[in-house]
This record gives structure tokens, C-alpha cells and sequence, in this order.
């Protein structure tokens, strides 16, 4: 690759919103020094107001800017993260993944070969799940993938990149969702400024706290349910939600 091409690139910040994660940030921190930070233009951490550890995790790691949002809700913490960051593509993880070599250059390989790319998005794959666990729960993907091929789009509110003007002309994050149904809003919202990609190759390894402390039917029928919810009467079905720890 040309200096010339290297200078192009448009600028990335990686916003990590994080509420109690004192657990699970360090873990999530590593794997951002070791595969994004030098690539990264800024990497942000929202405190959605904590009252653990939080912060203390974040201030063991120089390079991380902290920002703290007072107002709790996973929506209001990436508004945050938006207005406080600076790239013209805001990357979005959660405080539980562990983002993988490569995945930050697949945000530049597709943005870069499409003009009219308003969004990426891929799967999880769950590294705290047994193999046919993990399977099973992979394969949600796999089976939504058809839903995506008919409406077209579809996003996971882990494992996201947006370009900042997109946002811009959506008017960030709607803060009146709560929690279920917010990534498809953000699809939703998205594909009227440009494409929204689902690449079965970007892929996050994540936790699957949830799917194990809620079980697989019910976590699975709530995004469903949320996801139709949203495309069809474009709010969520259920406003209420559990913080799993």
C-alpha cells in the first residue's frame, strides 16, 4: 500500500460504553491494546454510570479516554461516545467482547471499496460458551440471515461501525429506547443514508453472560419479537430489561 492510499484512510474512534464492567473491561482493554490501539485514531470508554470499578480499570490504561455519562441507558452511553469522539467512522464494541487481528482493518477494507457504505456490522462468536452452546447460539446468525437478504438491514449493537455523517443525519441515537431493539433502530435509521452491511466475516468474539443467565429461547424470542417490532411499528415491543452482570 502507497503512503498516499495510507493517508486516505478515514480516521476510526473506538467507543466501548461500559456500566459495572470492572470484570469483564480489563479482558476487553487487552485485546484493544494488542489489535487496535495503533490503528485506532482514539479509543473511548463511556462510564454509564458506574458504581464499581469502572474507572479505575480504564485509568490502568494511558492510551483510553474516559468519558462518563450520568444518564443510564446503552443508547444514551453511545450518544455520549458520539459527540465526544472524533473519527469519521465511530466503531462501536461492547466492554464484554475482545476485539480480534484484523477486524479493524476490515472497517477500512469495506469503507473503502464502498462509497455508499452508511454502516458495517458482523456477528459474535461466544467465547465463554461450550461448543455446541456456542454453535447453536452462532447459528442464530445464520438463520437471520434471511431476514437480512428480505428487508435489508440488520445490525448487532456490539460489533458496529458508522460513519460520522450518517450519524449526523440520523441525529445520533434515539435515547427513548431503553435497550431491546436499539441496534435495529440503528439499522433501520442507517440504510436511509446508505448501506447496511451484515459481513458473516466480521466477527466479534463476546461474552454469552446473557444467553446463559436468561437461556437461549427466551433471549433469542426477545430480539426477535424486538427486531419485527422496530421494523414494522418502528418502536420496540418491551421498554424494560435486566442488567446481567
Amino acid at each position: 500500500m502507497t503512503a498516499a492510499s495510507e493517508v486516505q484512510r478515514p480516521t476510526i474512534s473506538l467507543i466501548i460504553p461500559a456500566y459495572n464492567e470492572e470484570d469483564y473491561l480489563p479482558a476487553c482493554l487487552d485485546a484493544v491494546m494488542a489489535n487496535v490501539a495503533d490503528k485506532a485514531m482514539e479509543i473511548i470508554v463511556v462510564d454509564n454510570n458506574s458504581t464499581d470499578g469502572t474507572k479505575s480499570v480504564v485509568e490502568r490504561y494511558p492510551a483510553v479516554t474516559y468519558v462518563f455519562e450520568g444518564e443510564k441507558g446503552i443508547t444514551r452511553a453511545r450518544q455520549r461516545g458520539f459527540l465526544s469522539a472524533s473519527g469519521d467512522i465511530l466503531a462501536y464494541v461492547d466492554a464484554d467482547t475482545h476485539p480480534p487481528a484484523g477486524w479493524i482493518e476490515q472497517i477500512w477494507e469495506q469503507f473503502g471499496k464502498r462509497s455508499d457504505l452508511a454502516s458495517l456490522s458482523g456477528p459474535y462468536s461466544f467465547y465463554d460458551l461450550s461448543g455446541l452452546r456456542n454453535a447453536v447460539s452462532s447459528g442464530w446468525f445464520v438463520a437471520a440471515r434471511p431476514l437480512y437478504g428480505i428487508i435489508g438491514y440488520m445490525l448487532v449493537g456490539g460489533n458496529f461501525a458508522i460513519r460520522r455523517d450518517v450519524l449526523e443525519k440520523m441525529g445520533g441515537f434515539d435515547a427513548s429506547i431503553e435497550f431491546y431493539g436499539e441496534d435495529v433502530d440503528i439499522a433501520k435509521r442507517a440504510q436511509k443514508h446508505g448501506k447496511v452491511l451484515f459481513s458473516p466475516h466480521f466477527v466479534m468474539p463476546t461474552s454469552g453472560r446473557r444467553m446463559k443467565k436468561q437461556g437461549f429461547v427466551k433471549m433469542a424470542g426477545l430480539y426477535f419479537v424486538n427486531y419485527f417490532s422496530i421494523v414494522f411499528r418502528g418502536k420496540p415491543a418491551t421498554k424494560g430489561y435486566k442488567d446481567i452482570r
